[in-house]
């Protein structure tokens, strides 16, 4: 394999860096560490350029904090100042990198996504009897140091480019996982080698997809599966036979322990396709597709908050119009029209005031902000 060079002064020019910063910044600029840096950009980009090239730069200290999307994750946000430097080094390696990721590999990567992988998975849906879901345990907090940082090693050679990649996995928040033991090991290793990467950085997904390519060439190529795509740590196999997709579990498994990885052990689901299985939000048939349970009532919650801010005066409707249509995008690739009804046609967007409008003039209101895209048929991707 070929590795690359040649990137440590692309990577520290200032027009890489200003053009991370613009990628940085993009949709967040309203907050105050942004609107810092903003104050005396010149400034922070010839700085934070110096730090590079003498070698000075350390990454800055993580705020840490939890989202809760069916279950708890902890998100690590880097400072602004760390996140334009995640941009300066993936606007360089990912076009250099992406091409040797298998093309059923759909996370974070351009002209991908979850749509696509849903429409993928129902492509082969129609062809096969079975699907096989696998998932890997605690999949970003066991990412093993050692090993990404020799995986990017068989990419790259610019020396100045693996320190710099090295000071960022080193600085990422400790996770302390429980301690897991591989074959090898002795009753220290899992305390004296270090794990984990930060949810939240975008370094961590490029490092996801890397850290399991080599996975996904071997269940391409030495398992020769047909039917195989990733999503981050989420696996699906297709085949018409059962007994090939346990075989090819336990092979995946094996694979799995040399990344000092585990499987799952309660999220291995092998059903047939015509069942329908969730995939990534959605709940796919061969032939159609519904939006998980949980996705709608969380959102029409969510809705109604909205509302009331809205009914307050706290926010202005086109504060809430970009959650809005996000949502309606993704409800759009299932078979939602009815849900879409259902929860729009049930809320009405008025200010709080005694002459307050009647229920019949605010919903005409919310309809004239949304019924073009709430209510429209779904636009589904295809692979």
């Amino acid at each position: 394999m070929k590795r690359v060079g040649g990137l440590w002064d692309r990577l520290t020019a200032f027009d890489n860096l200003y053009l991370a910063y613009r990628k940085a910044r993009r949709g967040k600029g309203a907050r105050l560490e942004v609107a810092l840096f903003d104050a005396q950009l010149e400034k922070h980009l010839f700085a934070l350029q110096a730090e590079l090239l003498e070698g000075r730069y350390q990454p800055g200290d993580y705020r840490l904090f939890t989202v809760y999307e069916r279950k708890p994750r902890q998100i690590a946000a880097a400072p602004f100042r760390d996140r334009v430097v995640h941009h300066a080094l993936m606007n360089l390696l990912e076009p250099a990198i992406d091409p040797r990721f298998i093309f059923d590999s759909y996370a974070c990567r351009k002209g991908k996504g979850v749509h696509r992988a849903v429409a993928r998975y129902q492509h082969w849906a129609q062809r096969h009897r079975y699907a096989l879901k696998l998932d890997i345990s605690r999949y970003f907090p066991s990412v093993d140091h050692a090993i990404l940082k020799g995986q990017l090693r068989r990419y790259i050679k610019d020396a100045a480019v693996l320190d710099l990649l090295d000071r960022i996995i080193d600085g990422g928040p400790a996770t302390n996982p429980p301690p897991r033991y591989f074959s090898g090991d002795d009753l220290w290793t899992p305390v004296e080698r270090r794990v984990g990467i930060p949810i939240g950085n975008l370094t961590s997904q490029f490092f996801a997809n890397l850290y399991l390519n080599g996975l996904d060439h071997f269940i391409k190529e030495r398992l020769q599966a047909p039917a195989y795509l990733r999503y981050v740590d989420d696996m699906i196999l297709l085949a018409d036979d059962k007994a090939q997709l346990w075989a090819w579990r336990e092979a995946i498994v094996a694979e799995l322990e040399t990344l000092r990885l585990l499987m799952h052990p309660k999220k291995c689901h092998l059903a047939p396709t015509c069942d329908g299985l969730d995939v990534l939000g959605y709940r796919v048939f061969p032939g159609h597709r519904l939006l998980r349970n949980d996705n709608g009532h969380r959102f029409a919650r969510k809705l109604s908050g909205m509302a009331r801010a809205y009914a307050a005066g706290r926010y202005e409707f086109a504060d809430f119009r970009p959650s809005i249509q996000s949502w309606i995008g993704h409800a759009s690739q299932a078979d939602t029209l009815g849900l879409r009804k259902a929860i729009f046609g049930a809320v009405s967007f008025a200010r709080d005031r005694a002459e307050r409008q009647p229920a019949r003039e605010s919903r005409g209101f919310v309809e004239q902000q949304w019924q073009q895209d709430a209510f429209r048929q779904p636009q589904q991707q295809h692979p």
